[in-house]
């Protein structure tokens, strides 16, 4: 079975993907996934110019940094949030891999954040795969 893409939109809500992505890195630990289940996320274009502006302004100011964070971090606009999981199992694991399509969409921080399955074969993959390879 080739890879399956899982696409959830968390929105601006950061705790959710905070959650998610640490059950994510729990279930790699537990059940030896570590090449397995992937993923990255995927911040918007909109995030990358605001922290340039935020580590300039941090070395500008040797003094409190704690207290010019908050206030960078309340200032600035929360970005959407997307969370890529890239599920690559071999042939001989066709049931594992339908076990966790299914398990993942249906856990806690997952369910509210709109999960999306993309498998192989339909439209959207060769835009998600190049999506996930451009992410860093």
């Amino acid at each position: 079975m080739p890879e399956t893409f899982l696409t959830f939109d968390f929105g601006t809500n950061e705790d959710a993907a905070q959650q998610a992505r640490h059950k994510l890195d729990g279930w790699k630990q537990a059940f030896r996934l570590d090449k397995k289940l992937l993923f990255k996320f995927d911040r918007g274009d909109a995030a990358s110019p605001a922290p340039e502006q935020t580590v300039s302004e941090k070395t500008s100011k040797a003094k409190g940094k704690a207290e010019p964070e908050k206030k960078e971090a309340e200032t600035a606009p929360a970005a959407p949030v997307k969370l890529l999981v890239r599920l690559y199992f071999s042939d001989h694991e066709k049931l594992s891999a339908q076990r966790w399509v299914q398990r993942i969409p249906a856990e806690e921080p997952f369910k509210a954040a709109s999960p999306r399955v993309v498998h192989h074969g339909d439209a959207d993959f060769a835009a998600t795969s190049e999506r996930y390879q451009a992410l860093s």
